[in-house]
């Protein structure tokens, strides 16, 4: 594998920065003390009133999505508390009949083995394959492609099937973490099962719509493509964020995942990324969506959630050699960086849109054409923000902290703390954090939701 960080010697600690970390550790065991106090065992504290509520199984999915960062940050103690904790939970122990397969891996079983990789502590690795061996079941259907959900009813019946029309994001982006299941395990049955949905989409990558893309929605029980909708946003999203990474998992072992990548790469290059009209022409570049009717048509309404695709990009470019891949990395990164400072509050609205250049090169500001699409009264080249909320999401800030350790240049440090300090400004309760929203107005409401990433 090639070199991904910048050389170590680049990486230049400062007063400041360390301040900045010490900052970053308050803000967090604030909110871990909160979810301990008032939510402990429970799925999500609600940082308004102080209840817990259970959306994910009720197995302690903020205790568990925070045992790294636990670990990371040296706060040993209130690991090994939660560790203990996390170790405890009865799989077999929940008021849902079904549980969403996505989320219980990213969440749970991703949360379990990466602390299990940090600590080495015996007991999450147990608990990792027990969560494992009972998401395996999910792929107990006629052609071996899991549901959306599993559901533990049908399950026992022998009657799952897989979706007609599920997220493609869902059983796409289970990868990673039974690949890792399956190496720390060395039972390869979990790496198997997902494989299996990845031959299904290099058998259709050249044969959908946008050749080269897979739709937000796929036809798993059938292996067919109908949908005409492509996107790196919701539904699709970390399909396509797990080609590279994948990639540098299985050590560059399997060569689809660079085929995949870069097929895919060169689609979204050509088709859903574009450069908005600026006063200031900024360098920047956002993802929209593609629809294929008589023509290709480009939505340049843009989501927070694909932030995640600078770092993507950049990863990508880095693994397979791709200086393009690298700069449009940084140009994405760095736009959304721009967008959180272009709002009052300095956070950028979950989903918003754009004034598009012609092309991916700057174009000159044009007042008459923008004005009229503005009726929010937002920073000039936003047309609207059809939801300015702001959801507590990691994407943008993920990107910003890739693009840091590639290049060690202190200027993504900065960036990232400026939106530190703007959302803990925005989201901080008397016990922890809260979604804002409206980020477009400095006189924003907060809602009573501390999603399970945040910590």
């Amino acid at each position: 594998m090639p070199r991904i960080q910048a050389e170590k010697g680049k990486f230049v600690k400062t007063g400041e920065v360390e301040k900045r970390r010490d900052a970053v550790r308050r803000e967090f065991r604030r909110g871990w003390e909160a979810y301990r106090l008032k939510a402990w065992g429970r799925d999500e504290l609600m940082p308004l009133t102080g209840q817990a509520k259970d959306p994910f199984g009720g197995w302690a999915a903020t205790m568990v999505d925070a045992l790294d960062t636990l670990w990371i940050m040296d706060l040993k103690a209130e690991f090994n508390e939660a560790a203990s904790a996390a170790a405890a939970i009865d799989w077999g122990n929940t008021h849902e009949k079904a549980v969403n397969l996505f989320e219980t891996t990213i969440r749970h079983l991703g949360g379990l083995l990466s602390s299990y990789e940090l600590s080495r502590e015996p007991a999450l690795l147990q608990k990792a394959t027990e969560l494992g061996e009972m998401l395996y079941i999910a792929f107990d259907t006629p052609n071996r492609l899991p549901g959306f959900w599993l559901n533990f009813d049908d399950a026992l019946k022998g009657k799952q099937v897989a979706g007609i029309h599920d997220p493609s994001a869902s059983p796409s982006s289970l990868v990673m973490e039974f690949t890792k299941l399956s190496q720390l395990t060395k039972d390869p049955k979990f790496y198997d099962a997902t494989d299996r949905v990845t031959r299904f989409l290099l058998r259709i990558q050249n044969s959908t719509l946008l050749p080269g893309m897979w739709p937000m929605c796929l036809d798993f029980q059938n292996e067919a493509v109908h949908d005409n909708t492509f996107s790196l946003g919701a539904l699709a999203d970390s399909l396509y964020e797990y080609l590279p990474k994948m990639h540098a998992l299985l050590g560059g072992l399997d060569e689809n995942y660079e085929t995949m990548y870069r097929t895919a790469a060169d689609v979204i290059i050509k088709h859903l990324l574009y450069r908005p009209m600026l006063p200031k022409q900024e360098d920047v570049l956002f993802l929209g969506d593609a629809r294929v009717g008589a023509k290709i048509e480009l939505s340049t309404e843009s989501q927070h959630l694909t932030c995640f695709a600078g770092g993507m990009f950049a990863l990508g470019g880095k693994l397979f050699g791709i200086e393009q891949h690298v700069n449009i990395g940084e140009r994405l990164a760095r736009g959304c960086g721009w967008a959180y400072s272009a709002f009052p509050t300095g956070i950028m609205p979950e989903i918003f849109d754009l004034v598009a250049c012609p092309t991916l090169e700057a174009c000159e500001w044009n007042e008459t054409l923008w004005k009229p699409q503005n009726n929010q009264k937002l920073p000039p080249g936003f047309r609207h923000a059809r939801d300015p909320r702001y959801i507590l999401r990691p994407e943008a800030i993920e990107s910003v902290f890739i693009m840091y350790r590639l290049t060690a240049d202190a200027k993504w440090q900065d960036m990232a703390w400026d939106m530190f300090q703007a959302i803990v400004k925005y989201t901080s309760t008397e016990l922890a954090n809260a979604a804002v929203d409206d980020v477009t107005s400095t006189e924003t409401s907060r809602t009573d939701s501390m999603e399970v990433s945040y910590l």
